[in-house]
C-alpha cells in the first residue's frame, strides 16, 4: 500500500488528536491500586536505569569521599529517608507499599548503583517517582556523604544503623513541652543533646550566641543558607520552637572564652593563624578575624574559639565560592575570605579550634 504525504500528514496530525481525545474521555486509569502491566513497568524501570546511567557519566567522584560526613548524612536518612525506604530495624508503612512505583528498600539495592548513579539520583531525585531533588543543588559535599552512607547501609545491622544516627548522650531535656524535646532529640541525631557536635563535619552549638542560632534556623528555614540536611530539619522543627532550640544549645557547655593564647604559638601553622586573627592580611584586605569574631561583637556573628576545624574551613570555603548564605551580614564575610588561599584559611580554622582548647 502506498502511503503518500496526504496519509503521513494525517498521521501526523490524527496522532495527538487522538491521544488528547482518549485523555479527555480519561480512559487511561491513574489509580495506583492497579499497578502496571509487566512490559511497562519493566520498560520504566529500563528507561530509568539508563537514564541514570547516561547523566551519571559526566560525574567525577571525588578522590576522598570525608568520614565526619557520615554522620550529617545518616542523620538527614534517618528524618527524611527512611519512611519511604526503611533501614535496619526500621519498617516501612502499609501506606509507603502501595505507592506506585513502590520505593525500593535502599539496604537492598544499593549496591546495584555505582556511586556516581547514587549522586545523580540523590541530586537530582526522579521524575514520576515521588523521589525529590536535594533541596539545594550548591551542596555537593553533603550529597557525597550521602552516597558514603548508602554504600554503608547493606552491610548495617540495626545496632550499627542505630550508632550512626541516634546520639550518644542520654535523652533527659529538661524542657518545657514534648514538642521541643521532640525537636531536641531531632537536633541530636547530629549535635548532640549538649551541642558537642557528634562528629567534625557537624558545627558544635553549646555555647554558641542565641541569636546567631536563632538566625541561622530562620536563614536555613527560609533557603537563604544552603543545606540540603539542615533546609530539612529547620522546616521539620516548629518555628515556634526556634527561639526555644536556640537558647538551650546557647546555655549548653562548648564554646567560649578562648584559653591562654600562649598555646596558639605551638607550632607554624598556628602561629600562621594567630597572625591572620589579630591583624588580617593588609595587602590582600583580608580583615583581622578577631575584629567581629572577638569577645566585642554582634551576637548575630558566631562564635568561633573552640569550633571544630574543618567546619570552619568548609564554611570558609563556601563563602569564596559565594554558595554559604545566612544571616543578613553574610556579604562582609564573602568579602572577607576573597584573599585567603587554602593554606591560609587551614590556618585560621586550626587558631580558632586550639583558642576554645
Amino acid at each position: 500500500m502506498y502511503l503518500g504525504k496526504k496519509h503521513i500528514t494525517l498521521a501526523v496530525v490524527g496522532a495527538p488528536l487522538a491521544a488528547m481525545f482518549v485523555a479527555w474521555i480519561g480512559f487511561f486509569n491513574v489509580g495506583a491500586s492497579s499497578g502496571h502491566w509487566a512490559i511497562t513497568n519493566w520498560f520504566l524501570h529500563f528507561a530509568m536505569r539508563q537514564a541514570v546511567s547516561t547523566y551519571a557519566l559526566p560525574i567525577e567522584r571525588p578522590e576522598v569521599i570525608d568520614e565526619a560526613l557520615l554522620v550529617p548524612a545518616a542523620g538527614h536518612f534517618a528524618q527524611a529517608c527512611v519512611m519511604c525506604h526503611g533501614a535496619p530495624g526500621e519498617s516501612r508503612s502499609s501506606t509507603v507499599l502501595q505507592m506506585l512505583p513502590r520505593p525500593p528498600e535502599l539496604a537492598a539495592v544499593a549496591d546495584s548503583w555505582s556511586d556516581e548513579e547514587l549522586f545523580r539520583i540523590v541530586k537530582h531525585g526522579i521524575r514520576f517517582t515521588g523521589m525529590p531533588a536535594w533541596s539545594t543543588q550548591t551542596r555537593d559535599d553533603e550529597i557525597w556523604g550521602m552516597v558514603s552512607f548508602l554504600r554503608k547501609l547493606p552491610n548495617l545491622d540495626e545496632q550499627g544503623y542505630a550508632q550512626l544516627t541516634q546520639s550518644r548522650a542520654v535523652h533527659d531535656y529538661a524542657v518545657a513541652s514534648d514538642a521541643l524535646e521532640t525537636a531536641l532529640q531531632r537536633c541530636a541525631s547530629c549535635h548532640e543533646a549538649d551541642g558537642s557536635g557528634r562528629s567534625s563535619a557537624v558545627p558544635v552549638l553549646g555555647g554558641q550566641d542565641e541569636a546567631y542560632l536563632l538566625a541561622s534556623l530562620h536563614a536555613y528555614a527560609q533557603a537563604d543558607r544552603a543545606s540540603g540536611i539542615m533546609q530539612t530539619a529547620a522546616t521539620l522543627a516548629d518555628v515556634e520552637l526556634y527561639q526555644e532550640l536556640a537558647a538551650y544549645f546557647a546555655a549548653q557547655p562548648g564554646l567560649g572564652v578562648a584559653v591562654d593564647g600562649q598555646s596558639a604559638t605551638a607550632n607554624e601553622e598556628l602561629r600562621a593563624g594567630q597572625i591572620i586573627a589579630e591583624a588580617g592580611i593588609p595587602s590582600a584586605d583580608v580583615p583581622a578575624c578577631l575584629s567581629c569574631h572577638g569577645e566585642r561583637r554582634n551576637p548575630v556573628f558566631p562564635v568561633l574559639d573552640g569550633q571544630h576545624r574543618d567546619y570552619i574551613v568548609r564554611q570558609l570555603e563556601l563563602f569564596a565560592s559565594g554558595e554559604r548564605g545566612g544571616t543578613p551580614y553574610n556579604h562582609l564575610m564573602v568579602q572577607a575570605v576573597k584573599g585567603l588561599n587554602d593554606d591560609q584559611r587551614r590556618a585560621v580554622a586550626a587558631y580558632f579550634e586550639a583558642r576554645g582548647r
